[in-house]
């Protein structure tokens, strides 16, 4: 039975979660039946350098679903057959990018959903070829898809949806979906979604902030247009619409180079992380004091922005994976648009 569990070090899924989908994987394709015994915790923690603590969360998961049964003093053994387990509710949960904070959503999701449910991963980055091949090969082997809609077009810009993955997430049963993060309204309306209103939501932010912004005589986005991971045009829009309605004086940069121009009496929002370390370094060597002679606004918290000082536009990744949850345990469907946070700090 060893030889069955395969664990991929380089995957960000968790390890007692591979343990666990490994082995559920053996029974429902018939490798591993019904009263086979499983490698006791000691033997699996040494074999792939585990703790036993990891071992055992994932026997104490597979014994509560009932796949596993121990028998004192003899072992642990398999306790249901291929067709048992196959009945189990499985949720596909399909992100664009395995970034620290999509994986908080995804966490969040796995904590609430409990124990009686089998979460698998994907990644599909942004690429409506990889989606679609996703989307084939599984459409049949879940009860659930939790889907995070980001897609690239020809030109590596921000598109929502395509015509192509409208039409099959269109072929999923309404009940069965949920889109989170990003909202299309070329999905049906009765979809369940919980989603970020990236226009509304940094409008709001920076109007929640604009006491202490119109110190600058400047606002600067650094907006990526063209990226493998794009970013929403709504960003720009709302950022736009609100130095429009202050009649501020802005400016849209692509990055932050190494060597950038830093500009005093300008605010900088960034939302690459690449792009706030050079800007960072860059106001250091110059010599400008932060929050005073030139500010800093980022996407999205972290707990070293928050060691920085860094002022932050974020939303609540983890209520969104929990509020999916909820929807799934609780028969439940929303739309919902999610809390986003203006977290004031020493960089404006």
């Amino acid at each position: 039975m060893i030889d069955l569990i395969k664990l991929d070090e380089r995957s960000i899924v968790p390890k007692y979660l591979q343990i666990i989908n490994s082995i559920v994987f053996n029974i429902s394709n018939g490798n591993a039946k019904i009263g086979d015994k499983v490698p006791s915790i000691n033997k699996l923690s040494q074999e792939f350098y585990l703790s036993r603590d990891t071992v055992e969360r994932a026997y104490r998961v597979l014994k509560k679903r009932n796949i596993l049964v121990s028998v004192h003093g003899k072992g642990t053994y398999i306790a249901q057959t291929q067709n048992d387990v196959l009945t189990q509710t499985k949720v596909a949960f399909i992100v664009n990018k395995l970034s620290a904070f999509k994986m908080q959503i995804y966490n969040a999701f796995l904590e609430e959903i409990g124990d009686n449910c089998q979460v698998d991963l994907h990644s599909y980055h942004c690429d409506e070829t990889l989606f679609l091949e996703l989307m084939e090969k599984h459409k049949s082997s879940y009860n659930y898809f939790v889907i995070l809609p980001h897609f690239r077009n020809e030109n590596m810009r921000h598109t929502s949806i395509t015509d192509k993955v409208k039409k099959i997430i269109n072929t999923i049963p309404k009940e069965r979906l949920i889109l989170l993060d990003n909202t299309s309204r070329q999905v049906a309306e009765d979809v369940a979604e919980i989603y970020q209103d990236f226009e509304k939501d940094i409008f709001t932010a920076l109007e929640l902030g604009k006491e202490k912004i119109k110190k600058y005589d400047k606002l600067v986005l650094v907006y990526p247009k063209t990226t493998f991971y794009p970013y929403p045009i709504e960003i720009l829009h709302g950022f736009m619409k609100y130095c429009s309605q202050y009649n501020l004086n802005f400016e849209i940069q692509e990055e932050v180079s190494v060597d950038a121009v830093i500009e005093a009496k300008s605010l900088y929002i960034t939302i690459e992380e690449n792009d706030l370390v050079n800007l960072l370094n860059c106001i250091k060597l110059v010599g400008l004091e932060l929050g005073k002679d030139v500010g800093i606004i980022s996407y999205n918290d972290s707990p070293l922005k928050e060691l920085l000082g860094i002022t932050v536009m974020t939303s609540d990744f983890k209520a969104m994976g929990l509020r999916a949850a909820k929807m799934i345990t609780n028969y439940t469907k929303e739309k919902i648009n999610v809390p986003f946070y203006f977290i004031d700090r020493t960089s404006i």
